[in-house]
């Protein structure tokens, strides 16, 4: 079975992309040190579950990535959203028998999932 291991956030402005992921999510970003403009997400520990991925200058205005992104209290993740310049552009709503799901837009218009898990959630 085939298996999401990175994902790929593109970015009008990195620096402030950059800013909102790490303040959101205290994910840690590095500029790598390769041939093109590109920029390292590591999103936890590497003995949890979970992907890291990567942060490049968009290229081409209609690309874009949307991930589903598991937090422990959606209501909290929304309201620091908000707090750092993204918008939430589909409120809480219930995945029956899997958790609470919202869908928001970042600083540079990409829009993702947020899931909290909640096995009774209906």
């Amino acid at each position: 079975m085939s298996r999401v291991v990175h994902f790929e956030i593109p970015a009008d402005n990195p620096e402030r992309a950059i800013k909102f992921y790490e303040k959101v999510f205290d994910w840690q970003i590095e500029k790598w040190d390769g041939p093109i403009e590109y920029w390292l997400i590591m999103t936890g520990e590497e003995d949890k579950p979970g992907i890291d991925g990567g942060l490049a200058r968009r290229e081409n205005p209609t690309t874009g990535v949307e991930n589903t992104i598991d937090v422990k209290n959606l209501d909290a993740s929304l309201a620091n959203v908000k707090a750092h310049g993204g918008k939430v552009i589909r409120p809480r709503m219930a995945v029956p028998g899997v958790g609470w799901m919202a869908y928001v837009k970042d600083t540079e218009g990409n829009v993702f999932g947020l899931m909290e898990s909640d096995s009774e959630a209906a």
